[in-house]
């Protein structure tokens, strides 16, 4: 009777901690929403928290009319739609025969060892430019997606998901005549859900949020992915900027205050990701502790 009093004050504590830790991580959102759907004077004041103040939707369609933001969103699509594709891909080639026993690939930890040390260590980023440079894809998307095609530590909670399922499944398929690429297409894949949504969730949160490569091997603006151009607008303002405005832009600028044109672009950057984890949030604990121990 005392543990069950203890623990019903524990959940009761653990529910109201929860609830508030939540409530903590949503209000800057709820809050930035709320300034980009008031008028300017209001947010200039600081009367805008939770809920819009003079409702008005001219700070979104002030950053709809801007160009540079269509074509960073239009960027950065490209480069989540690409590079996850490349990144999970290569990551379930990977995973599979590192996930083998020493005496079914017999240089396995040797391999292992070596992609956790690329991990811990890296070229350094002077290194990482001239590569890219000398291959001559500087400016291109591929730029930002090729050097991070095979990210180490999605391959190891793959390749600990694979060995923990069971392997009378793989040598059952074997009696029966199938393959490697059979078996890890057609038994592993499938039945590792969780860990490859585990795994796409952290490939397009870590593509959509980059924004310090962009900045150093896009040339021209309008090649540059979304984070990055927000932050040259957002972070880094350049004021100069004003003087090629057109009257009309101007115009508009008078009417959208910096502060509300920020917040509607900042919110416009997190829209698509916030749509993408309600649907990859149910496998996301279970992907992470699968994947991360070993039985």
């Amino acid at each position: 009777m005392f543990r069950s009093k203890t623990e019903s004050v524990f959940n009761v504590f653990n529910t109201f901690f929860l609830i508030a830790a939540a409530l903590v991580c949503v209000a800057p959102i709820v809050n930035v929403l709320a300034v980009s759907l008031s008028e300017s004077a209001d947010a200039a004041a600081g009367a805008v928290k939770l809920w819009p103040v003079n409702f008005t939707l001219r700070s979104y369609q002030f950053a709809f009319e801007d160009k540079l933001l269509l074509s960073s969103y239009w960027v950065s699509i490209q480069r989540v739609v690409l590079g996850s594709l490349i990144n999970m891909f290569l990551t379930i080639l990977v995973a599979y025969p590192l996930s083998k026993e020493v005496r079914e690939f017999r240089f396995r930890t040797w391999y292992a060892w070596f992609l956790f040390f690329t991990m811990l260590f890296s070229g350094g980023l002077i290194p990482w430019y001239l590569t890219i440079r000398e291959l001559h894809l500087m400016d291109t998307i591929w730029a930002l997606v090729l050097p991070g095609a095979v990210p180490v530590f999605n391959c190891i909670l793959l390749l600990n998901f694979f060995r923990q399922l069971p392997k009378e499944l793989q040598e059952s398929a074997f009696v029966d005549g199938a393959g490697h690429w059979t078996i890890m297409w057609r038994i592993l894949v499938p039945l590792s859900k969780p860990a490859l949504a585990t795994i796409l969730l952290f490939t397009c949160v870590g593509h959509w949020n980059s924004w310090f490569d962009g900045l150093i091997l896009m040339k021209r603006p309008e090649h540059y992915p979304l984070q990055t151009y927000l932050q040259t607008k957002v972070v880094s303002f350049d004021a100069s900027a004003l003087s090629h405005a057109s009257k009309e832009e101007l115009a508009n600028l008078m009417a959208v205050s910096d502060r509300t044109l920020k917040a509607a672009q900042i919110f416009l950057a997190a829209f698509p990701i916030m749509c993408l984890y309600p649907f990859l949030q149910k496998y996301f604990v279970k992907g992470i502790v699968l994947g991360s121990v070993k039985e």
